[in-house]
């Protein structure tokens, strides 16, 4: 590291247990915690963990909410909060992926109150402070109410995933680690974390997609999953994530499918401003060019490729484009201007070979 680097890491307190049938701890972790009444959020594929869970807190769960959407709608925060309010919880459980972890942290921050997460997909929101709530368009923030304070990860939650859901998840966690290379915040800590999640997932995701019963790739991909979402919370977000909200917040297309798709595209437009960064990304994914070898991955897993296919309309690009440019601002590598990120959504559009923009 050179002497005259500079850096800063603002770490918050997180207890992780991890492990085959862990689930069944959440009730000693929730009662550790000094929780007496709480609210189970839970994702309906997610019901048969809930139960179980549900079933170990017996009347310390005083109410449940299986009604989640993705991109988080501010209307579905603030029903949620107002049952908190009603039944008088001190605090949260969520089960799911993505989403409903995403709706218990708006939660947890309007409340102010504790929240245990149970992810069962490789989103890696819950080792962040970063939330999302959409109303006409989605706003993100910060808030250190946001993170969970204990997750739970069995890897046993996450073999029902259909093959096009591990694909996407795992892609949107790779996203975390390529992206946290050359963040507005990067740093040499948050690039080793993201190096090793890089290597972590690219080799763990085949093994899960083909054999989904492999307890060891999945338990490989969770922990990928954790450290790239650790990865992105010390280094934040540039063009990649906001491309994605930008277009996730007004479309309401599937997340982790939005991702995989563009990460290619994303990578092969920065590498020309941060060749060291995605040079080390290369290396994690065992190749010698990043943009190729996440897009033969994607291909690899089944994930979508083309932003047609997962309902982005051709005249909705030239208003993603606007939104994008003053979304990103300065925190990407490369600034980013209307010509050439239109060429990327051209291209991502109609599926074609990541190109040079």
């Amino acid at each position: 590291m050179p002497l005259d680097e500079r850096f800063e890491l603002d770490l918050h307190a997180q207890r992780v247990v991890f492990g085959v049938g862990r689930i069944d701890d959440v009730a000693a972790e929730v009662a550790a915690l000094g929780l007496r009444q709480v609210m189970l959020v839970a994702t309906g594929s997610a019901k048969a963990a809930a139960d179980r869970v549900s079933e170990r807190l017996g009347p310390r769960v005083v109410a449940r909410e299986s009604e989640i959407v993705q991109h988080v709608p501010e209307a579905n925060v603030a029903n949620t909060a107002q049952i908190v309010h009603e039944t008088e919880a001190d605090g949260l459980v969520t089960i799911g992926g993505g989403s409903a972890t995403g709706l218990g942290k708006a939660v947890a921050v309007r409340t102010g109150l504790p929240l245990v997460a149970v992810p069962t997909t490789y989103a890696g929101s819950e080792a962040t402070t970063t939330y999302g709530i959409t109303g006409d368009q989605k706003a993100t923030a910060r808030d250190p109410n946001a993170l969970p304070r204990v997750v739970v990860y069995d890897p046993a939650l996450t073999t029902g995933m259909p093959r096009r859901l591990t694909a996407s998840s795992g892609l949107n966690a790779l996203a975390h680690c390529v992206e946290a290379l050359y963040g507005p915040r990067a740093n040499p800590v948050a690039a080793g974390l993201a190096q090793q999640a890089i290597r972590s997932l690219a080799s763990a995701l085949p093994v899960a997609a083909d054999a989904p019963d492999d307890l060891e790739a999945r338990g490989q991909a969770l922990v990928g999953a954790y450290l790239a979402g650790l990865s992105m919370e010390l280094a934040g977000t540039a063009l990649h994530h906001r491309l994605c909200h930008v277009i996730g917040g007004a479309r309401r297309v599937d997340h982790g499918e939005l991702h995989a798709v563009l990460l290619p595209y994303v990578t092969a437009y920065n590498a020309s401003a941060a060749p060291e960064a995605l040079g080390l990304a290369a290396r994690a994914l065992g190749a010698d060019d990043a943009p190729a070898a996440l897009r033969g991955l994607a291909e690899h897993l089944g994930a979508p490729t083309d932003l047609a296919s997962i309902g982005v309309p051709a005249d909705a690009l030239d208003e993603i484009v606007e939104r994008t440019v003053t979304a990103v601002g300065a925190a990407n590598p490369r600034r980013p201007d209307a010509p050439s990120l239109r060429r990327l959504l051209d291209d991502a559009y109609a599926g074609r070979p990541p190109g040079s923009y």
